[in-house]
Order: C-alpha cells, then structure tokens, then sequence
C-alpha cells in the first residue's frame, strides 16, 4: 500500500508542474498530485527559501516587486494576482485541487480562493 495523493513543493512556472506530472505518469504514477502554491509577501525571504529548495523564481516574478520593500500592502495585491494567474493556469489545464503554503497568511490564500470562485459553504 502506498499513498493516494501527493503535494508538490512550491513553484512558480506552471509548465514546469505539467512536465512534472507527465514524466510521473509515464513512470506509472496514478495519484492525484496536488500542485503546492505560495503566495510572495516576502521577495527576499522566498528567494532564501527558493534557493534551499532548488526552485527558480523567474525573472519577471522578481521585477514584480521591485521598489515594494517598504509597502507591505501592494506587495500583498502584486502577490495575489500573481498566485491568482498561476491557479488560473493550472485550473485550464484541468486541475482541480491547490495546496496553499500560507505560512500564517491565510487571508491571501483566502483571497485568491474567492477570486477563484472556490466559495465556503458559508457563502
């Protein structure tokens, strides 16, 4: 016996997702393998953090928050849109479940949930 699902580590290019789980099904992996999502309220401290896990943080996501190491609220905006565009991504290409490191900010994944669509019961 072995697992039903997985959860990935953290990532930023969602291609890099899909070529994962390609060569997984290709080796005979049948699990649900839920993508890891991490919201960027921190640029140095996830580049810290990227780095240990052997993650690349392209270019591009890095120039986002250029000039916004005093403004924790933009930072917060900017790291929204950008997990909202990866989810979006990733729900096109037909995944269903996220796995959010939220580390202790659970308002952002919160947030992107409802821009998503994915409601609480409650709503």
């Amino acid at each position: 016996m072995g697992a039903s699902k997985a959860i990935t580590q953290f990532f930023f290019d969602v291609n890099s997702y899909f070529d994962f789980i390609d060569g997984a099904i290709k080796r005979g992996i049948n699990i649900p393998i839920i993508p890891g999502i991490l919201p960027v309220t921190n640029c140095k401290r996830t580049m810290e953090f990227a780095k240990k896990m052997n993650c690349k943080m392209p270019k591009s996501l890095l120039d986002m928050f250029v000039g916004l190491d005093s403004d924790p609220q933009t930072r917060k905006l900017v790291a929204t849109t950008i997990v909202y565009e990866q989810c979006r991504k990733l729900l096109d290409g037909e995944v269903k479940d996220f796995h959010f490191y939220t580390l202790n900010r659970a308002d952002l994944s919160f947030a992107i949930c409802h821009i998503l669509g994915i409601r609480t019961l409650k709503d």
